[in-house]
């Protein structure tokens, strides 16, 4: 496999087995939608992908990567878990068409995929796809469309931990900090915390969603613009808890997160309905 960029992808993909050594299989399923399906999902893909330089001649979302869009990868994660019911597509109003030609139409999803507006800035994005999500469901998963190769195992286990747990609120994937940090002011290093308490959080993050609307009309209320979503359900006293993500759910940021996500993609040969575990 061609490494451009002087980016080793074989020996990455060979170091994240070594030290994950879970099981994965290439056969592909088709989507699933189960009776009982009582969650609905949020994609944010409204993003310009601005850091992306000049690999960004599409939207990061819109990018091939694989032989599909960026998009169509998580999609067609979420498509094939049971419990969940829909999936709602926040992107640009006027792109609505351009991603059913390219990502909706092209594979066979099973979920039902409706679309809502992107906002200006992320929050307002995801309050416009809450909006969408019919009362019937009770519970919402937020996730980066600029995250593809988030596993279906993490999803399951995000809805088996919030049904498990009635007290909770939300929870969230997230990994351990294993650089050094360092707090910076001007510069100069004023700080060095212990990393040991510090997580890196991700998505995707699910929430009742009774509890998730709330979190938004109280943050709209106060003019609050968090980091993320669990942010908004902590400040109006949620329960959250953080569940130990995968590294390699990689979210394409630069140009450089493109190289790795197509390698590792090329290298495992993955597919169209793939379950893999990397």
């Amino acid at each position: 496999m061609k490494n451009e960029g002087n980016i080793n992808t074989e020996a990455i993909v060979d170091k994240l087995r070594s030290v994950e050594p879970d099981t994965y299989s290439l056969e592909a399923k088709p989507g699933k939608v189960g009776k009982n399906a009582d969650t609905a999902v949020i994609v944010l893909a409204g993003g310009k992908g601005s850091r992306m330089g000049d690999v960004n001649s599409l939207p990061k979302q819109l990018l091939p990567i694989g032989g599909k869009p960026v998009l169509a990868w998580s999609l067609d994660t979420f498509d094939s878990v049971e419990d969940i019911g829909c999936i709602v597509v926040v992107c640009p109003k006027d792109d609505y068409q351009t991603y059913i030609d390219q990502v909706v139409d092209p594979f066979k999803f099973t979920t039902p995929i409706l679309f809502a507006p992107a906002g200006t800035v992320r929050q307002e994005s995801a309050f416009n796809g809450v909006e969408c999500v019919p009362d019937k469901y009770s519970y919402v998963m937020i996730h980066d469309a600029a995250r593809p190769l988030v596993p279906a195992s993490m999803i399951r286990h995000l809805h088996s931990v919030m049904k498990a747990e009635p007290e909770l609120d939300g929870a969230i994937c997230a990994h351990q900090a294993i650089d050094t940090l360092k707090v910076v002011q001007d510069n100069k290093i004023v700080g060095t915390p212990d990393r040991s308490a510090f997580w890196v959080a991700q998505t995707p993050q699910c929430f009742k969603l009774q509890k998730y609307k709330m979190a938004h009309i109280s943050a709209l209320r106060d003019g609050f613009v968090g980091p993320d979503d669990s942010t908004l359900i902590e400040r109006i006293g949620g329960n959250v808890a953080c569940l130990e993500g995968k590294r390699n759910n990689i979210k394409l940021t630069v140009p450089e997160d493109y190289l790795v996500l197509s390698g590792v993609i090329d290298y495992m040969k993955l597919e169209h309905g793939s379950d893999y575990e990397v």
